[in-house]
């Protein structure tokens, strides 16, 4: 691989560890981003499918010019995670060695304002990860009040949100990161002295609402249980509550499966699909402090069992 990876990769290690690749393995990277799991799998032999709707992360996985064996080691899809059964079966995959998710907004997508996913730094309100659809800027400065607040209430967790979407109602049209953020911190009595900015949280809830983040998730997980082999490793960092409830009961509802009761031994139910669930993974202090924006991160990890995906994962 040529060049360094524009971020760094977080609880790269313990991902790695978790998905045990070996040479010939074929992995999954649901979320190639700038690339940091996907050469670390490359490096240990894999064979890596890397999934991103965002064209710039795709354009980068293209320019990455070391040679590969053919069929090349390297595939990029430039599709959402959750579409990854129709993209492999499309690429001739049927079934795979491991999947990787590394959920929510990339290092590389916060940095560019133009991109419009932070506020420290002034650009268009757009926070779309694929470059397609509504706008950040469509969405305030077009629905009411009442969908602005439960948006904000049900994704940013903001206790505050009828305040908060009343203030942007009343100061449409908003264009830039800027221009939210000025509303927001008003809204809320923003204070320099404040730990943290009190536009976070509508930010969050905003972007998650224009990319539909965690219906992604529930669907992309979903997807992995298909295609996932038997003794097949799933791995899923994720940075917020919000991201690591979904993971979390998707893993607690899957490994529960089945068992039956010694009372009624006639009772017929489903095989667990996943065994071995760890527990909530995070960061060292040492990695924290190499790389602040791990400081949020949770891995959780789970082994395919032999049982068919459930109806509901289909």
């Amino acid at each position: 691989m040529t060049g360094d990876a524009p971020h760094i990769p977080v609880l790269l290690d313990e991902v790695i560890q978790a998905l045990d690749p070996k040479p010939g393995d074929v992995i999954v990277d649901a979320t190639f981003g700038a690339g940091g799991y996907t050469r670390a799998l490359l490096d240990r032999g894999a064979t890596v499918h890397a999934f991103d709707r965002d064209p710039s992360a795709i354009a980068e996985g293209r320019g990455w010019t070391e040679a590969r064996s053919t069929p090349p080691r390297l595939v990029l899809h430039p599709r959402r995670f959750s579409e990854m059964v129709d993209s492999l079966a499309e690429a001739g995959v049927a079934q795979v060695d491991g999947v990787a998710m590394d959920i929510g907004v990339s290092s590389m997508q916060l940095d560019q304002a133009e991109r419009g996913f932070a506020f420290s730094a002034d650009g268009p309100l757009d926070m779309r990860m694929s470059g397609e659809g509504m706008t950040a800027a469509d969405f305030v400065n077009s629905a009411d009040a009442d969908e602005i607040a439960d948006v904000l209430y049900e994704y940013g967790e903001e206790r505050q949100s009828r305040r908060v979407a009343r203030a942007i109602v009343a100061a449409r049209p908003l264009e830039t990161t800027g221009d939210l953020a000025r509303v927001v911190r008003k809204a809320l009595g923003h204070k320099p002295t404040d730990k943290k900015d009190p536009a976070t949280r509508s930010f969050q809830a905003i972007r998650i609402h224009v990319n539909d983040e965690l219906g992604e998730l529930r669907t992309g997980l979903s997807a992995a249980e298909q295609m996932l082999r038997a003794g097949g490793r799933l791995a899923v960092v994720s940075f917020h509550s919000l991201e690591d409830r979904i993971v979390k009961r998707f893993l607690r509802d899957a490994s529960q499966r089945g068992g039956g009761s010694r009372h009624m031994p006639q009772v017929e139910t489903d095989p667990a699909a996943f065994e071995h669930v760890s527990k909530a993974i995070r960061p060292s202090q040492a990695e924290i402090d190499r790389n602040p924006r791990a400081r949020s991160s949770t891995l959780r990890h789970a082994v395919r069992t032999a049982a068919p995906a459930r109806k509901e994962a289909a």
